[in-house]
């Protein structure tokens, strides 16, 4: 449970139907395999004491009688267990038949939760054993010396762990126009479970599995949906045991149909308060008042089993990633289109190197130009041989500019370079900051004037992630009219590229962009060594992979320190040794919180996803804000790390 992680499941166990004392055996021991397998939240369907198939057995006063003394057994089972558990069964109160949810733990009988809206349409005839649950909370006696509380205005929260707060709904209630889970939500729990009994007929689980994936994402909670299976009456309906583990939109785990399968994942119940802080339309309110009842877990290292995604800006199918590329582009080129027409520019300006960021920024500017009928000879695509221009990129950049019918501009710079560095006494055999900082500002100079020249605007190159690390030089390729790439991270960059080569229908353009796509990342400002490029960004500043994830997990998730080193050290397993993760990670802090003063003036660029650092937009942080504290928490992760 340390760092938010909690591992729960859903149990759908073999019943008999109406044989209390069987289902109460099975029911431990599923319980019983579900915490020894690490569930510190375990879930059980909708009346599973009985069966929900009792039909007009819940009248008869043995089977309640015997399913409430169930029920305490089941209680007395969990006192050694660091669980709570979640059952259901049928119980009698003031004259009347409620379908309730039973919360354990430790031994104990917490709270008991009646479902609130009892379908009596098409198969379902709840409405004539059962009567609607209260909302308001009640004590009601179970024994003599038992009271325990009663109604749907219930929280269960853990003492050690205070954003894993559970509440409970059972089947129909998820199913209605206003489910009790919303005000469970708006009143602060962070996990929401169902007891349910739902039956199967063609096409519903794949409505059930969108209900209980929007519900989650529409509550920004984790979601535990439990249902019957094997072992129910088969005599009209047949019940599939369809178990589904959500949170904020995502399914983490989901049962076979017709298998009785416990399933389980973990939740990140941080991650979900932390997106409810953020959140300011998520609404929450103290009326009316909800019945607090606190449980204890023992606070360990939950092993995390869930897939982390190493390349998290990345859709991971081949169709969503599809989807996901047009639409970007669609995004990118469009926000350009309407910076041109309100500004009225004849043409634009772009620096061509032969590296993937500029080739994406030239393919938005093409498809701008396109969507407004413009010539594609007014994109004026201008390469700028320097100190460390290979063939290579040199080759690729002319290529890429003629075979999109650009205006191709050449200015070698190396002339206006060197006597620049005479003017301010730099020693050009010195390949220092200033000597490659010098090169990306001449850069800039020729393009800001030659789009004064033409009547145009200087397209910005530079990506997200460069400017997460501070990769720019300030006022150099930091710098432009419109950055349309500003929110692309790297890792998204090479899949646009290879988008548009995949489908451009041209075989010598796709051929350049795949050269483009296979040449290392390099700012190419120091001499080339036997002709290659010597200057690799990745050996400097750390692989790309590993700071979109951090830059991901940190800024879009505000996950701390150790927890973004902890589901690395899972994501690249097998690919980077747990020193190499570290090393980068600290870098990345490092260069994110100094350089902020490059991110505080970036040029206007359109958003495309869930992270962004414009000033204007996503990141509002001051520029000599402190690392210390993200440092601090490295530092005290150094011995474990050296140690291995």
């Amino acid at each position: 449970m340390r760092q938010g992680f909690v591992k729960v499941a859903a149990v759908t166990p073999k019943i008999r139907v109406a044989d209390t004392g069987y289902n109460a055996k099975v029911i431990c021991q599923s319980v019983k395999e579900a915490a020894e397998a690490g569930a510190k939240v375990i879930v059980l369907p909708e009346l599973c004491i009985t069966g929900y198939t009792c039909g007009d057995l819940f009248l008869q006063e043995k089977l309640l009688r015997e399913a409430k003394e169930e029920l305490l057994h089941i209680a007395a089972f969990t006192t050694d267990m660091d669980a709570i558990v979640f059952v259901g069964l049928p119980l009698a109160y003031k004259g009347k038949l409620y379908n309730v949810a039973a919360a354990l733990n430790r031994g104990k009988i917490l709270g008991i939760v009646p479902k609130t809206y009892l379908p009596n349409y098409n198969e379902f005839y709840e409405a004539r054993h059962f009567t609607r649950g209260m909302e308001e909370v009640a004590d009601v006696r179970l024994t003599e010396e038992l009271t325990v509380p009663m109604g749907t205005r219930q929280l269960f929260t853990c003492l050690e762990l205070p954003e894993l707060v559970i509440a409970a709904e059972l089947c129909e209630d998820l199913w209605t126009m206003n489910p009790p889970s919303i005000g469970h939500a708006m009143h602060g729990a962070t996990l929401i479970v169902n007891l349910s009994a739902s039956d199967e007929t063609t096409g519903k689980p794949a409505y059930r599995r969108e209900l209980v994936k929007g519900q989650s994402a529409r509550l920004l909670c984790g979601y535990i949906y439990a249902s019957a299976g094997d072992g129910e009456s088969t005599q009209d309906v047949v019940y599939s045991g369809h178990n589904l583990i959500a949170e904020n939109g995502r399914l983490l785990a989901e049962s076979e149909l017709f298998d009785a399968q416990t399933i389980s994942t973990e939740i990140d119940v941080s991650r979900l308060a932390s997106e409810r802080r953020r959140m300011t339309t998520f609404e929450t309110v103290t009326e009316p008042v909800y019945r607090e009842n606190v449980f204890s877990l023992q606070m360990e290292e939950t092993k995390l089993t869930r897939y982390i995604d190493p390349m998290p800006f990345v859709p991971s199918g081949e169709r969503d990633r599809t989807l996901r590329c047009e639409e970007i582009l669609s995004i990118q080129s469009m926000g350009l289109k309407k910076r041109l027409e309100h500004t009225h520019c004849k043409s634009a300006v772009i620096g061509i190197s032969g590296g993937l960021d500029s080739t994406l920024a030239l393919l938005v500017t093409v498809r701008a130009f396109d969507a407004l009928g413009m010539d594609h000879s007014n994109i004026k695509a201008v390469t700028m041989p320097g100190f460390g221009t290979t063939d290579r990129t040199y080759d690729n950049a002319v290529s890429l500019i003629r075979c999109l019918g650009a205006d191709f501009i050449e200015v070698d710079i190396k002339d206006a370079v060197n006597i620049h560095f005479r003017d301010i006494g730099q020693d050009p055999s010195m390949h220092d900051v200033t000597y490659e900082n010098g090169q990306a500002r001449e850069r800039t100079q020729i393009l800001m004037d030659i789009a004064n020249k033409s009547g145009g605007m200087v397209i910005g190159t530079g990506d997200l992630s460069e400017l997460a690390l501070g990769w720019a030089t300030y006022n150099g390729d930091h710098m432009s009219m419109y950055a349309v790439n500003a929110s692309v991270p790297k890792t998204l960059v090479r899949h646009l590229v290879r988008y548009y080569a995949d489908t451009c229908g041209d075989e010598t353009l796709k051929q350049v962009l795949l050269d483009v796509l296979d040449t290392p990342v390099s700012p190419e400002l120091l001499p080339p060594e036997d002709g290659k490029i010597s200057q690799k960004t990745e050996d400097l500043v750390g692989p790309y992979e590993l700071h979109d994830f951090y830059l991901y997990h940190m800024l879009r998730l505000s996950y701390a320190p150790a927890k973004v080193y902890r589901l690395a050290k899972q994501a690249f397993a097998g690919t980077y040794d747990d020193a190499t993760i570290f090393k980068w990670l600290e870098t990345f802090y490092r260069r994110f919180f100094a350089q902020q003063f490059k991110r505080s003036c970036l040029p206007d660029g359109p958003k495309v996803g869930s992270v962004a650092v414009s000033p204007r937009g996503d990141l509002r942080m001051p520029s000599d804000a402190c690392a210390s504290i993200w440092l601090a928490e490295l530092e005290e992760l150094k011995d474990a790390v050296s140690q291995g």
